[in-house]
């Protein structure tokens, strides 16, 4: 045997020992069931995944892919004997929620019951969805700010929104103010990563909401690097290309609304200090500011609408820093062009859109989406809240914001941008 053969034999039986130990470490770290398998079946083929990169890397990688697709594919029946297994018994929904669980009321929210009726169509309404999003992200009429990079130019820190339930193979990109908390929720039901007194909340509302906003409460994307290195990456592929993946999406200009809403009308300390205070400094010319949030309230200093519009259009907002999630654009938090997402839910059929989620996860009997509300913030409220809002700002803010009006197929606001 040559030299070069040997080498060979050797750097492969090295690659995968050094796989197996990175398994036994997968397992044993964590509280979120790392389970390199996932007990769903595929009915769909995704698109083939981007390439790491050239030469001896490029070969370790696939070998590594190769591998770890063969351990999960043959892991799959023993999962799907430990889900029944550990199957719960059915969670009834309440009509209303407790006393308890009403930390959403004070941020605009009816809990009035909904006839919430299945769409006839579902699965080609799905259907449409996913093939809009493909279409323009294909299609060179559609220009946007990293539209042409593959998932492998994606900075980690953009990755913080992807939470990963190995338990089911279930990846969620959450979208702040669209139904976000209550999917936190369900995504912490279905994990487990959270205890209640030793044993796993079953309920969704009965998770405190500090509790589901805690960064250390979920397994995203993100912490991939810090627990897995060079082998981050080639681990996001293979989930991605098993696990099913979601997000839920709204009408641009009424998250905007709703965000205004929540982080501004309320008293928010944090959002006063980190965006309040400057946008009153810059834009309604106040000098002398209170140190506190409930201050400036008391002396009737609050931002305007049109103070965040004038925020949001300011070049120099983002030399100082991102978008704050709540109001960034979905392109940015979720990167559709390059994640094949399986499922497309929209805020305006949230009833129908969960229900046959979860069905598709084959989780229904397990977990219920917490009941149904309509947020005030209505789209027939755009006209009322952009009334003030000169007509040049409105189609600059709809230039910033219509990757996520085009890619989701919401219709473009032709009522607020003419004349």
């Amino acid at each position: 045997m040559t030299k070069p053969r040997l080498f060979r034999l050797w750097l492969a039986l090295g690659s995968v020992l050094m796989v197996l130990l990175i398994i036994v470490y997968w397992d044993n770290v964590g509280t979120a069931h790392f389970y390199l398998h996932t007990s769903l079946s595929r009915t769909h083929v995704l698109a083939p995944l981007p390439t790491p990169g050239q030469g001896e890397d490029k070969e370790f990688a696939s070998d590594v892919d190769e591998f770890l697709d063969k351990l999960l594919a043959s892991d799959t029946k023993q999962s799907e004997f430990s889900r029944k297994k550990t199957k719960q018994s059915p969670v009834l929904v309440p009509s209303k929620p407790a006393q308890s669980h009403m930390e959403e009321s004070v941020r605009g929210y009816d809990w009035s019951p909904q006839n919430a009726q299945q769409h006839p169509n579902t699965g080609q309404q799905q259907a449409e969805r996913r093939s809009v999003l493909r279409h323009f992200c294909a299609n060179s009429s559609l220009a946007f700010p990293t539209k042409e990079r593959s998932f492998d130019d994606i900075p980690n820190y953009e990755l913080n929104h992807l939470i990963v339930d190995d338990r089911h193979g279930v990846i969620y990109c959450y979208v702040p103010k669209v139904a976000c908390t209550n999917w936190k929720r369900v995504m912490i039901v279905l994990s487990e990563s959270l205890l209640d007194r030793g044993a796993p909340y079953h309920d969704p509302l009965d998770i405190p909401r500090e509790r589901v906003h805690n960064t250390s409460t979920h397994l995203t994307f993100n912490k991939f690097w810090r627990r897995y290195g060079r082998f981050s990456r080639h681990l996001m592929k293979i989930k991605l290309k098993k696990y099913t993946k979601f997000l839920f999406v709204r009408d641009p200009f009424v998250r905007l609304i709703s965000a205004f809403r929540s982080k501004f009308e309320l008293e928010n300390e944090e959002f006063y200090r980190k965006f309040a205070a400057p946008m009153l400094r810059l834009y309604a010319n106040r000098t002398s500011l209170p140190t506190s949030v409930s201050e400036a309230f008391s002396a009737g200093l609050k931002v305007t609408f049109t103070n965040f519009i004038q925020y949001l259009l300011d070049p120099h907002t983002e030399k100082l820093a991102p978008f704050n999630e709540h109001w960034r654009q979905v392109y940015r938090l979720c990167h559709p062009c390059q994640i094949d997402y399986d499922f497309v839910g929209k805020l305006e059929t949230l009833d129908e859109d969960a229900a046959q989620l979860l069905r598709l996860l084959k989780v229904d009997t397990q977990v219920h989406f917490p009941p149904s509300y309509r947020n005030r913030t209505a789209s027939s409220w755009e006209e009322d809240w952009f009334a003030k809002i000169p007509l040049a700002w409105r189609r600059q803010l709809y230039k910033l914001y219509e990757a996520d009006f085009v890619l989701f197929g919401y219709p473009k606001p032709e009522h607020l941008l003419r004349d």
